[in-house]
């Protein structure tokens, strides 16, 4: 099992995007609501599991896509199981600290 991570900098805060590999170049609309899993936000670095976990777990702020990612972080109690969303049955979640 697979992700994209991709590590965007800007005013030296660091933002992780990550998606399960499947996700990459699709759009998924529910509604009102839109998410779409674009290469230039979430293609970087096709990495395993366990590697993004660890990235996930020391990030301040993350976008994350994907039933896979999702359950992993959930599982490593880095989300909580209430702050995902479903956008036409994709589960996302955003960690934001400030």
């Amino acid at each position: 099992m697979k992700v994209y991570i991709k590590i965007h900098y800007r005013n030296e805060i660091e933002t992780v995007a990550c998606c399960d590999e499947n996700l990459l170049d699709q759009i998924f609309i529910e509604g009102t609501l839109k998410i779409e899993i674009s290469s230039s936000f979430f293609g970087g670095e096709l990495m395993t599991m366990k590697e993004a976990i660890e990235i996930l777990k020391n990030a301040s702020f993350f976008n994350i896509v994907g039933e896979n990612v999702i359950q992993q972080a959930i599982e490593h109690k880095i989300i909580s199981r209430e702050g995902v969303r479903v956008i036409n049955g994709v589960p996302m979640a955003m960690k934001m600290i400030f």
